[in-house]
């Protein structure tokens, strides 16, 4: 589990289902080695640590923790008598072998018996960073103070650290800029957080504001009373500690009485690196501003002008565009005065960019003047942060080390092409150029920041671990919240430290080996004979999609429902931030390649990539690093994608491919909205169920046909609809509950916990939308992008050709529902977006985008008031238009009874049950009170 919360309730879900306390007590035991294994050490196979283990440490004089690393690596461990002071012995063996005549300080024997000490807890105020310090102080006078992050906090005058610290360096670069006063600003003011993107383009807004003749007023450093003044009014309590500054940023802005505030949402950062797939923001970064908008009931207010226009610095002729878009007319301004402004501020940013570029190779050449070594400390724009790196850049200063970011020397190296995952976005192409560059010189190494609950770094850290673990180098993550407890990181970064003692000293040769990884090709030679492995989704429409691939030559295999032990060898397979749909995903298909029933020489994987800026573009990157752990490097993985992002010479779309997967996929939705509405009132239990696999079953051998009939589909999409017409149903009246969210938690009962068949368990009828909906969403999606994001335009109606084409396939089905009894047609993706745009910019199309809330609007429109939101822990693109929107839907739609479900392995399934029931307690007490009026 990721928590100890959900370890609790885990613990409270098992004593309800009656395990005994020895049971519970040796899953607490395999839980702690499986954590160190799997999500700390990172091993996939447990015995590959080796036959023989020596252990050390306190928790292993607990025999069951013992024996349960004896279980799960099948080897034979060695508990010495020691083990839990080992540590000790270490230090003391250290300390010798660096011993140089230095006068001891260590007691005598007589002292040592003597010896009394006491300890509290203060508060050192030296700085704003009010560091938490622990005092043990020792008869004799000695103290020794931990918890400081610099020697102010043991009372001394902070020390002069003559090595550079870029971080320090950047932040002055990017925020000391003067503001206009008085009577200069004569268009008054304008207030920018200082959040987020902010860390990345402040040059360019305050350039920009100060020409266009406002007062810039920025926000203050963060702090975590800062925080905690925005507190309130945060949304969702997994979501990064970066985006929950934001509200005590703009909250500060508001106490401060600035009418107009600007907080652009930008989904596409500068082109800084033309190889690289993409150049997208994380969804956090591109527009957490509508979470800010949806939640603070402040800017509703007429008095101020919250401003957050999406937008895009692709280029400054895109950007320049949009701007004179937002801004002509207002206040006098003319679209002169604006473009004038937009070519300004894009120069200064340049400018700041060169002056951080010129600065990392300045501080190069001091390291190699001074021979010293360097850190890069590495991770977003907004790690500058010092309320979120909590001083660590100061901390590793302090150990006489050169402090440099990672955009100060990316460009002084190329990532190596092609790369095991998707790149594309910007900070990552950043971090991959930077850690090239690192592991080509002895004088450098990298740390790397993650906060906790970016699940896109799931992605990052593993890739910059490969990179500079290749060629011999040490990678160190430090994993970082709103816990400024430092005693872990320093621990993390003395160790490294000592690391590269210990290897400065042995002189060991390092090859520097390229990290360019080359896939393997699905051919057409492959086809002829390969099984071809595909994760389920959506067992009604993958059963049918699988009929589909099957008639045109392909051996598709779709693979069976997920249960526990496929979510375990996805936790041993994935990085373990990745979000859940990932490990589920993984999980299936490494169950199935090491079940023995596939010849291994011809297997190959299928996996869908949209090319968004969710991180489920990159599992095909996930699927390709665990087949090579497994020692399966040369199974072909194949993308099934319409964007160009790979090709296989084996896998070609051809006309009867394509007109084949619609029809399967309007089965599909058919089959699910008519049985999920049928079999809750059904009066012949079974019959809906009955009902559904005989159709099934004519649907597939039609799909099996060389050239399935345009009339033979409009009569089966008729007979679906007229068999469950005529099931003879109850007058009763039973919740309606709809089920949205992440795509393949809102589909698959594997990932859900079987949640349509709890609705009906409980009393109430699921009602999914259509999977077809989502691909609908896919194109209507290039008209924002054309229109106010600079993409072209013959993309947009390329796209609205796919919208049509969608929309001619399902016009059979449609028209079959309007002349049924029981059942409605299909939503109409035009009219949804519509609606959503209403709460959120059409601009958030990462993962399910603006997409979510329309649909939770259509379901409420249409009588369904009861909604289960599900999504994985810490999806990022959730957070802003899923939980995010709850609090305005609620306000617009009084009505709403919705509940979002946090769904991961580690996740306790009864307070998941718990609030599904609360939900549906509501949801009957609202048709109660409907029938008394």
């Amino acid at each position: 589990t990721r928590c100890t919360v959900f370890m609790n309730s885990k613990v409270k879900q098992a004593q309800k289902e009656g395990a005994d306390v020895s049971d519970i007590s040796a899953g607490l035991a395999y839980s702690v080695i499986k954590n160190a294994l799997f999500k700390v050490i990172k091993v996939s196979d447990a015995s590959s640590l080796g036959r023989h283990i020596v252990v050390q440490g306190g928790t292993f004089y607990n025999n069951a923790v013992l024996r349960s690393l004896e279980s799960i690596a099948g080897c034979e461990v060695i508990r010495p008598d020691i083990a839990g002071i080992m540590g000790a012995f270490g230090a003391a063996l250290i300390a010798r072998e660096r011993y140089e005549g230095q006068q001891t300080t260590m007691l005598t024997k007589e002292q040592m018996e003597a010896l009394t000490y006491s300890t509290s807890m203060t508060k050192c105020h030296g700085c704003t960073n009010n560091c938490r310090l622990t005092v043990n102080k020792f008869s004799g006078g000695r103290r020794y103070i931990s918890g400081n992050r610099c020697e102010r906090g043991l009372g001394k005058e902070k020390k002069e650290n003559p090595a550079p610290n870029l971080f320090a360096y950047k932040n002055e670069r990017l925020f000391s800029y003067k503001s206009l006063h008085g009577e200069e600003a004569v268009r008054g003011l304008v207030g920018i957080p200082r959040v987020l993107n902010m860390y990345e383009n402040y040059p360019f807004w305050h350039t920009f504001f100060t020409q266009l003749k406002y007062e810039v007023v920025l926000s203050p450093e963060s702090t975590h009373e800062l925080y905690e003044q925005g507190i309130e009014s945060i949304p969702s309590e997994s979501e990064c500690y970066p985006a929950k500054l934001a509200h005590g940023h703009v909250k500060w802005l508001l106490q401060h009485n600035i009418p107009f505030i600007f907080y652009p949402c930008v989904p596409y950062e500068r082109t800084e690196f033309k190889d690289a797939n993409n150049h997208y923001n994380c969804p956090i970064v591109t527009s957490y501003a509508e979470n800010i908008r949806n939640n603070m009931e402040e800017l509703s207010s007429s008095r101020f002008d919250f401003r957050d226009p999406f937008l895009s610095f692709e280029s400054l002729e895109i950007l320049t565009k949009r701007l004179v878009e937002e801004f002509n007319g207002e206040k006098g301004m003319d679209a002169g005065e604006i473009t004038k402004a937009a070519k300004a501020a894009w120069d200064e940013l340049e400018r700041a960019r060169l002056d951080i570029c010129q600065k990392g190779e300045e501080t190069l050449r001091w390291m190699e003047e001074h021979h010293a070594h360097g850190i890069v400390l590495a991770g977003r724009p907004y790690h500058l942060d010092k309320e979120i790196n909590h001083g660590i850049p100061e901390l590793i200063g302090g150990y006489g080390m050169a402090v440099l970011t990672e955009d100060s020397i990316s460009h002084l190296h190329r990532a190596e092409r092609p790369l095991r995952v998707m790149d594309q976005w910007m900070y990552h192409s950043r971090l991959y150029a930077a850690a090239n560059y690192v592991k080509t010189r002895d004088d450098l190494d990298l740390i790397q920041l993650n906060s906790f609950g970016c699940g896109l770094d799931a992605v990052t850290t593993d890739e910059v671990n490969d990179i500079l673990t290749g060629s011999g180098k040490i990678y160190t993550c430090l994993k970082i919240d709103e816990v400024s407890n430092l005693g872990a990181a320093r621990i993390r970064v003395r160790s490294l430290l000592s690391a590269i003692r210990v290897r400065e000293k042995k002189k060991e040769p390092r090859t520097i080996v390229s990290s360019a990884y080359e896939r393997v090709v699905f051919t057409e030679e492959m086809r002829k004979n390969y099984t071809i492995l595909c994760p389920d989704m959506s067992p009604i429409h993958f059963n049918l999609l699988e009929a589909a691939f099957r008639s045109c030559g392909f051996k598709i295999h779709v693979l069976p429902k997920a249960g526990r032990d496929a979510v375990n060898l996805g936790l041993k397979y994935v990085n373990n931030d990745a979000c859940y749909p990932s490990l589920i995903v993984i999980g299936q298909i490494m169950e199935a390649v090491q079940s023995g029933k596939y010849d291994l020489t011809r297997t190959a994987i299928l996996i869908s990539q949209t090319g968004g800026g969710c991180r489920a573009s990159n599992y095909i990157g996930f699927i390709r690093r665990a087949l090579e752990k497994a020692g399966h490097p040369d199974i072909p993985v194949i993308s099934i994608n319409l964007s160009g992002l790979e090709k296989n010479p084996g896998f070609k779309y051809t006309p009867q491919m394509l007109y084949k997967g619609l029809y399967a996929l309007v089965f599909g939705d058919l089959f699910m909205k008519v049985l999920y509405h049928t079999r809750p009132y059904e009066l012949a239990k079974g019959e809906s169920n009955r009902t559904y696999e005989r159709l099934s079953g004519r649907c597939k051998a039609f799909l099996m046909q060389k050239h399935p009939s345009w009339n033979g589909f409009k009569k089966l999409c008729e007979e679906i609809v007229d068999a469950f017409d005529h099931i003879l149903v109850s007058n009763e009246i039973k919740p309606r509950v709809g089920i949205v969210g992440e795509i393949l938690v809102k589909f698959s009962p594997s990932a859900n916990n079987g949640l349509v068949e709890l609705l009906e368990s409980e009393g109430a009828e699921a009602v999914v939308p259509d999977l077809t909906d989502f691909l609908l969403y896919c194109f209507k999606n290039t008209e924002f992008r054309a229109q106010y994001l600079g993409k072209k335009r013959s993309a947009a109606r390329m796209g609205r050709i796919g919208i049509k084409t969608l929309e001619f396939f399902r016009a059979p089905a449609n028209r079959a529902l309007k002349k049924s009894t029981h059942f409605s047609p299909a939503s109409n993706i035009d009219h949804m977006a519509q609606m959503a745009e209403k709460i959120v910019s059409l601009g958030n199309q990462t993962g399910e985008g603006w997409f979510l809330t329309g649909e939770m609007l259509e379901l409420l429109e249409s009588g369904t008031p009861n909604i289960v939101c599900t999504q994985p822990f810490a999806c990022l693109p959730n957070h802003i238009v899923g939980k995010g929107v709850i609090k305005e839907l609620r306000h617009r739609r009084p009505e709403a009874n919705i509940v979002a479900i946090d769904y991961d392995p580690g996740a306790s399934e009864v307070n998941q049950l718990n609030r599904i029931k609360l939900m549906l307690s509501t949801a009957f007490k609202n048709i109660a009170l409907h029938k008394d009026a």
